[in-house]
């Protein structure tokens, strides 16, 4: 069976000597201290190895199961469900007054990098709730707000998303489910909707859908959607469930992982529903759930990385094939340990810069969101909209392939099922595509957020980046040498690109779409070099520091040389391709292929 270790000692790193948490003018980070922080880690980390890990291969091969209309969750799923809502884990980073505990969302981070790390399609049912309960916190009525925030913090009842239809996808507005206005102000709604995580499922007393649906003599296209509260029990005045709504499932998905998951076609038939937010402006109040999804979806794509990467290092170490070719290291055994051949050493490099980097990438993105919400910081908050589709696209591409890598490393025995790899790696691909696919991600980057505040933000990022490299550029030569010269020239490289767009996108968009790919996964890049550096800086300041764990700071030196030497020249190659335009992408005509 697959290992889980939580690695809560990289977090409180992160927490602490890099992002520096407790120095911070954000309101309750001064009260993160690494004791406290430690304390809640760590006890999160025992739930993920002892509670969650091991349901995470019962998930797998047992399913849901869709009986008379009620989904079975797999063995052991409830009490677990039941044991996250008894420690107040569902709420972690909830206002108190709905029965939260009002940490920060960096915190809530780091827990959900762990659960998810240990078992990915049962993190899913609590991540998706607390995002329904985040759009209704933001665009609900008082009374909205009173009945089912406090039952949502606690996950009694969970919460969806609703957005996808057989007959479209990431084209919203050509959706055709119905909410017909009813003289008591509730709609009634009519449709169905097909992805649906968590639709239905038996660990909840009831299951708060919110569904986009277009009221009748509304605009046209995605300016006619709007956002409704679909409760699958209807909630009397005095908050006790009443009859069931008209909310029922006609089927789950027969998917390729998260098989632990409850996604479900649900089908609405005049069910009452009730308006969140305003009318016609419903992707505006989705977006409050999806930009958090799409940070938490990044997250799963580390956190798979980081669950495979961990079983590829015991099998390295443990596995006997060949003998090292500069001199055997295991002399009294038939073989050496597969660790000592250099392409299983840039196997486990690439993963584990990009699992440690990814992981900085996400707390300093969750950290700016804090910074948002928290302190109203609008540039903060300029910011992390650029960088979300960055965090999705880039995070869940790369979390994806170091799970692959991390399965090559078994060779045959990552193939078949008795280690368990392959579940990562098919739990991993979805992130890929829900929450945006990523192809969307990157048209979304280049076609809308560069240009947000007349490009404020991205010239921002670039300042940011100009600024590090020239306050740090003299710690030492060395630093200098293996950070601080490939950070400028990656950025370089980006700003490079991003002026092609600017000379060629305006008389070809396709010269800008063309490229778009290309270009998230150059911004991907050289934010994890930017990572990098500032993890390098931080461990450098420990050990001149005379820390008594060396080791650790050492490793972290190593692991961000490899990654500013060995990943980081990949925008050059991003940059090339950007640069050689649509004419080659676009030349086939649609009939030759």
């Amino acid at each position: 069976m697959p290992i889980y270790t939580a690695p809560t000692k990289d977090m409180q790193f992160l927490l602490h000597d890099v992002l520096k948490v407790t120095a911070s003018n954000v309101p309750g980070y001064s009260d993160l201290d690494p004791e406290f922080t430690n304390a809640i880690l760590e006890e999160a980390g025992k739930i993920s190895s002892e509670v969650l890990q091991p349901l995470n291969i019962i998930g797998d091969s047992e399913g849901c199961v869709l009986e008379n209309g009620m989904v079975r969750t797999p063995s052991g799923f409830k009490a677990a469900f039941d044991q996250m809502k008894e420690g107040g884990w569902t709420g972690i980073d909830m206002p108190e007054q709905y029965g939260g505990q009002n940490m920060p969302y960096v915190i809530g981070t780091a827990i959900s990098e762990m659960f998810s790390g240990s078992n990915q399609a049962f993190t899913m049912y609590q991540g998706l709730t607390h995002g329904a309960a985040s759009a209704i916190l933001a665009h609900g009525t008082d009374a909205q707000k009173d009945t089912y925030l406090p039952k949502m913090v606690s996950c009694d009842w969970t919460g969806t998303m609703n957005l996808t239809e057989p007959h479209c996808g990431t084209d919203l507005g050509l959706m055709r489910t119905k909410a017909e206005p009813q003289e008591n102000g509730s709609y009634k709604i009519s449709g169905q909707k097909i992805f649906i995580s968590a639709g239905e499922h038996d660990m909840a007393d009831n299951i708060i859908h919110l569904v986009l649906a277009k009221i009748p003599g509304g605009p046209d296209g995605i300016k006619g959607v709007s956002l409704f509260i679909v409760p699958k029990f209807l909630v009397k005045d005095d908050g006790t469930l009443g009859a069931r709504n008209g909310v029922s499932v006609g089927n789950i998905e027969k998917k390729m992982g998260i098989h632990g998951n409850s996604t479900c076609v649900m089908n609405y038939d005049d069910a009452t529903g009730y308006l969140l937010g305003e009318a016609h402006k419903g992707m505006r109040a989705m977006f409050t759930m999806m930009n958090e999804a799409r940070l938490g979806v990044g997250m799963q794509g580390v956190s798979q990385a980081e669950a495979a990467y961990q079983n590829a290092v015991v099998y390295a170490k443990d596995r006997l094939q060949g003998r090292d070719v500069t001199g055997t290291k295991n002399p009294d055994g038939p073989a050496d340990p597969l660790i000592v051949h250099p392409d299983i050493r840039r196997s486990l490099m690439d993963q584990k810069s990009f699992t440690e980097g990814g992981r900085a990438f996400l707390f300093w993105g969750a950290s700016m969101i804090d910074a948002a919400h928290r302190s109203n910081d609008k540039d903060a908050d300029g910011l992390v909209s650029l960088l979300t589709p960055v965090i999705k696209g880039f995070l869940t591409d790369e979390g994806y392939d170091m799970t692959v890598r991390a399965q090559q490393v078994f060779g045959g025995h990552g193939y078949i099922e008795e280690h368990g790899m392959s579940q990562f790696t098919r739990d991993a691909r979805i992130a890929q595509i829900y929450e945006g696919a990523n192809g969307v991600q990157a048209l979304d980057l280049v076609g809308r957020k560069l240009a947000v505040d007349g490009g404020k933000h991205v010239m921002a990022f670039f300042e940011m980046v100009k600024t590090f490299c020239k306050e740090n550029g003299t710690i030492s030569e060395a630093f200098t040498t293996d950070f601080i010269e490939p950070l400028k020239s990656a950025s370089k490289d980006l700003q490079a690109a991003g002026m092609y767009f600017m000379q060629n996108g305006m008389k070809n968009p396709n010269h800008a779409l063309a490229g778009s790919y290309d270009f998230m996964h150059m911004f991907g890049h050289v934010c994890l070099g930017l990572m990098w550096a500032q993890m390098a800086k931080a461990a450098q300041s420990a050990l001149d520091a005379g820390s008594s764990d060396a080791a650790f700071y050492e490793t972290k030196l190593v692991t961000g040389r490899y990654y500013m030497a060995r990943r980081l020249p990949a925008t050059a190659l991003h940059l090339t391709r950007i640069t050689s335009g649509a004419d080659t992408v676009m030349a086939l005509d649609a009939a030759h292929f």
